[in-house]
């Protein structure tokens, strides 16, 4: 791979984050794992990490000798686009040095023989700056913007179309006022690799081929997307996947887990799923958060829970579940918090006990387990929900070792 792309971008983060002050969960770059991905957030503030998964940034486009004139048409077509700025970040917007507005960062790339060009405008922060505006089509001729971060402003219409935008591989439109249906414009972004959407009013249904594109992290918590999650869900390479606190709806694809295994992170929690915890989940060794609260999941935990090492973060709290706790969960070696409260788990074994012990975050409340405190009252546990609920798991007389259970999914994968 050529390394001029990958410093470049590195040169701008630097630059990014040496002059301005600005929230460090806004940036990222390929490799690393993110910690805090709004998990049960809803204070409006959009920050968080991005697991990075190490994806390769594109090629930078051809360059002419009017980026600079074209940035500063675009600049100044969306300046006049902007009711309020009450910060008065928009002041030093005038005249036609570019590269000296605040928030426009440039940078100056080699041309491919070594020789210096012209500057770029390569990076737009303007993060909680409370703009009131909307985002005008002149953006299509930043042609090497690398970085559009506008989380926390008060933006509303809709999203132009950026298909020309090649450089753009992160997109923030986090904790503004954007209303309608997904903006399918934004997967016409050729090269985008960071997607976050969160804390907006989007509604309607989370689009098929979002799952089919090369995003690294997708944020759409805190939204209103509805109806089911797509079928191809496991189809993204994606290291982080966030739909927590929506409106879906319907069961978690039954080939979730047949995916990229770089998966980190994964959110459903405050959704109105149904169904069961697909078997599959095993499948996603380096998993490090699961988290499905606050739903409706019925069914057994699948035993391929255990093959889970890398877990941190294991929260299936406020469903209907039911059936035991494996003791094979209790032992994953890297658990931080355990929850199954609030559903009608009806076993706890000696070996989930001792995680009390080694400091582990496990909550088993106001379930149905005989003589443990703090449980539900008899009656609610005479009734399980989804009793006769079939989840399709692979039968065992013991629960299988990882090696073999993961084995017999791939052979009947999908």
């Amino acid at each position: 791979m050529n390394p001029k792309p990958f410093l470049f971008i590195l040169s701008l983060i630097f630059l990014l984050n040496t002059t301005v002050n600005v929230n460090a969960a806004s940036f990222s770059v390929g490799g690393g794992v993110g910690v805090g991905v709004g998990i049960g957030g809803g204070n409006g503030d959009a920050g968080g990490g991005w697991v990075g998964g190490g994806v390769s940034y594109p090629n930078p486009t051809t360059r002419g000798p009017s980026n600079l004139k074209n940035a500063y048409t675009a600049l100044q077509a969306w300046k006049t686009a902007i009711r309020s700025d009450p910060k008065g970040l928009l002041n030093s917007w005038v005249g036609s040095n570019v590269c000296g507005y605040k928030g426009v960062f440039c940078a100056d790339p080699s041309d491919e023989m070594g020789d210096p060009s012209e500057p770029v405008v390569a990076g737009i922060d303007l993060n909680h700056g409370n703009l009131e505006g909307i985002l005008v089509k002149e953006l299509s001729l930043l042609t090497d913007l690398t970085l559009l971060h506008l989380n926390s402003n008060r933006f509303t219409g809709t999203i132009p179309l950026l298909n020309d935008l090649f450089a753009l591989t992160e997109l923030d439109l986090s904790n503004n006022q954007f209303t309608g249906p997904f903006p399918i414009t934004v997967l016409q972004v050729p090269n985008l690799l960071y997607l976050d959407l969160r804390f907006n009013s989007f509604s309607g249904p989370i689009p098929q081929d979002l799952f089919n594109k090369n995003l690294d992290a997708i944020f759409l918590n805190n939204n209103f997307f509805s109806g089911q999650i797509p079928q191809n869900l496991a189809n993204s390479p994606a290291s982080v996947i966030n739909l927590a606190n929506n409106k879906l709806t319907g069961a978690i694809p039954v080939n979730f887990g047949y995916s990229s295994p770089k998966l980190k992170e994964i959110l459903f929690l405050n959704n109105q799923l149904s169904g069961c915890i697909p078997q599959g989940i095993g499948m996603w060794s380096d998993v490090q958060v699961f988290d499905a609260s606050f739903n409706s999941l019925m069914g057994h935990l699948p035993d391929t829970l255990s093959c889970l090492e890398d877990i941190e973060v294991l929260n299936v709290a406020h469903n209907k579940l039911s059936g035991e706790l494996p003791d094979l969960v209790c032992e994953l070696r890297s658990l931080l918090k355990l929850s199954v409260a609030y559903n009608f788990i009806s076993g706890f074994s000696q070996q989930c006990a001792k995680l009390y012990d080694k400091n582990v975050g496990l909550d088993i409340a106001l379930n149905c387990i005989p003589g443990l405190q703090m449980q539900r009252p008899e009656p609610d546990c005479d009734s399980v929900p989804g009793g006769g609920l079939s989840c399709l798991r692979i039968p065992s007389v013991r629960p299988l070792a990882c090696g073999t259970l993961l084995q017999s999914l791939n052979s009947s994968a999908p």
